[in-house]
């Protein structure tokens, strides 16, 4: 896989324990995991991106697309690009929850509009909410390359719930 230049050698990961979740809002949450105070999710590491930003609504994940993303036609995978997306939006809404509170996606859609290889070099996936209720929240995604051009872009339907 590729090297990523946003990728710490000091990581580790994991699944954090839910008692442990449960004890912080999401925005603390995602900050221990952004500055490596929580372990990193195991699909980061499978993927090779990372939470890079992360602030009140907003999610920032970054990674360099490499040839073990590849499809049979040479170029990688639409699925890494909606991983990305659903991360970064997913997490712009956990971003807004209070202590004891968490989600799960209900439904995303996603529009590729550029191909990625392996030249692509290192891509940005930014959420932000576009609102967030007592049980459902939304957000709008999208993914650029490092000259800010847009490879794809998103939008979700969480459902907001007590951990």
């Amino acid at each position: 896989m590729a090297t990523d230049p946003t990728r710490t050698t000091t990581r580790t990961w994991g699944v954090t324990p839910l008692e442990q979740v449960k004890a912080m809002s999401g925005l603390e949450f995602l900050s221990a995991i952004r500055d490596g105070h929580l372990p990193g999710p195991p699909i980061s590491r499978l993927l090779g991106f990372d939470l890079i930003e992360v602030e009140h609504g907003r999610a920032v994940f970054a990674g360099v697309p490499a040839d073990d993303h590849y499809n049979p036609i040479g170029s990688v995978h639409g699925g890494y690009a909606a991983t990305l997306l659903d991360s970064c939006m997913a997490c712009a809404v956990q971003s807004t929850l209070p202590q004891g509170t968490g989600y799960t996606t209900l439904e995303f859609k996603v529009s590729l509009v550029r191909a990625i290889t392996a030249a692509t070099g290192l891509v940005r996936a930014e959420g932000n909410i576009l609102t967030v209720g007592r049980r459902i929240g939304t957000a709008e995604g999208g993914l650029v390359d490092s000259g800010g051009k847009l490879l794809a872009h998103a939008t979700t339907t969480c459902l907001v719930m007590p951990l």
